[in-house]
């Protein structure tokens, strides 16, 4: 029985309860409450719809897409619940492309981000997220790849995205990572894969001149691809 126990609270405080069996009759109500909660809003609606309430905490997911295709907006949505929420959250920011005025405008509270910046080096970058997911304690934890060269990226060791998974297995952190197509993911991950609308309404920008312009609102198609299913938003 001691065994046992053990065992018990080993699988439990990595959060894999769910695979105890016990006389006590299964709770569904409880178990679907207990998985909303183990994950992270992006808030948007449609797409916590098709996450089944969001990015699960745990497990190593990411946004793709091509630049302006709103893979920054669903990423500062995400931080910003993450830190509504009383979260610390972190942004490794390998190519210093992130916009603070923005992200403030998307309701993310500054005060509640750690920002990481770097001129370009992937390497020096992974560095970093390596540092932060050790160190714990973040809600969300995003590593923005979308401008590396694809060539970089394949020059990062293969075993890079798994211990990545391994260092958040069975914690409260979702990490996230960000670039122009598939990366990686965990088991129970999933990517989120942004594309332009066919047929959809144009591009709308704004600013007052042709070199203050910025892009204003776009009609997209995000889908969410798991180990499993593929779900339109």
């Amino acid at each position: 029985m001691t065994a046992r126990a053990h065992l018990e609270s080993l699988l439990r405080s990595r959060k894999l309860d769910v695979t105890l069996t016990s006389e006590a009759p299964w709770d569904m109500a409880t178990a679907d409450k207990q998985a909303f909660e183990d994950r992270v809003t992006t808030g948007i609606a449609s797409l916590d719809s098709a996450l089944g309430g969001g990015l699960r905490r745990g497990h190593l997911s990411e946004i793709v897409g091509a630049r302006s295709s709103g893979r920054s907006a669903v990423l500062c949505g995400t931080l910003a619940a993450a830190a509504a929420g009383a979260e610390a959250v972190a942004l490794i920011d390998t190519h210093d492309r992130f916009d603070p005025a923005s992200a403030a405008a998307a309701a993310l509270d500054l005060s509640r981000l750690l920002w990481v910046r770097e001129t370009g080096d992937a390497a020096r970058a992974l560095k970093a997220m390596n540092l932060v997911l050790q160190a714990g304690g973040f809600g969300v934890v995003a590593f923005d790849l979308a401008d590396v060269p694809a060539p970089m990226l394949r020059a990062l060791p293969f075993t890079t995205w798994r211990r990545i998974s391994r260092a958040i297995e069975g914690s409260q952190t979702a990490a996230v990572l960000i670039g122009a197509e598939h990366i990686a993911r965990s088991p129970g991950g999933v990517t989120i894969a942004i594309e332009r609308l066919v047929g959809g309404s144009p591009a709308v920008w704004a600013g007052g001149s042709s070199r203050a312009r910025f892009l204003h609102a776009i009609e997209l198609r995000p889908r969410v691809i798991g180990a499993r299913n593929i779900a339109d938003c």
